[in-house]
């Protein structure tokens, strides 16, 4: 599994070959506080990188969501709607967003690694 991180804090996972995983990161739920609200985007939709694909809204802010890669929503996650608490309480497990089937690999592998966000982190 390899993970990557955008500069607007989202996370992407490379599960298997069928879709990648995305959520907002550690700094993200941090930066929201308690997260109220999540707006999902549509299982089949498609959208190029750097599109809005959510909100997620807390008792500080909303803030987008955007798509790391050009790819296809596959799946959504439901138990977010339902608890959206989940992004805060595991921001990198259970609290995901949407599965993406991921249309170019190219823009996956030039988003940062974790030590590469680590460095970007330290200069907010």
């Amino acid at each position: 599994m390899t993970t990557k991180f955008t500069p607007e804090h989202e996370w992407i996972n490379i599960e298997d070959h069928e879709a990648a995983v995305v959520g907002i990161t550690l700094h993200a739920q941090d930066a929201l506080g308690d997260v109220v609200f999540v707006d999902l985007p549509e299982v089949g939709r498609s959208y190029n990188r750097g599109e809005v694909s959510g909100v997620v809204e807390s008792v500080k802010a909303a803030a987008d969501i955007y798509m790391p890669v050009d790819g296809e929503v596959v799946e959504v996650n439901e138990a977010l709607r339902a608890d959206p608490a989940l992004a805060n309480r595991d921001p990198l497990g259970e609290g995901w967003f949407f599965k993406v089937r991921v249309g170019n690999m190219a823009q996956f592998d030039e988003l940062m690694d974790a030590p590469a966000y680590d460095a970007l982190l330290k200069t907010l």
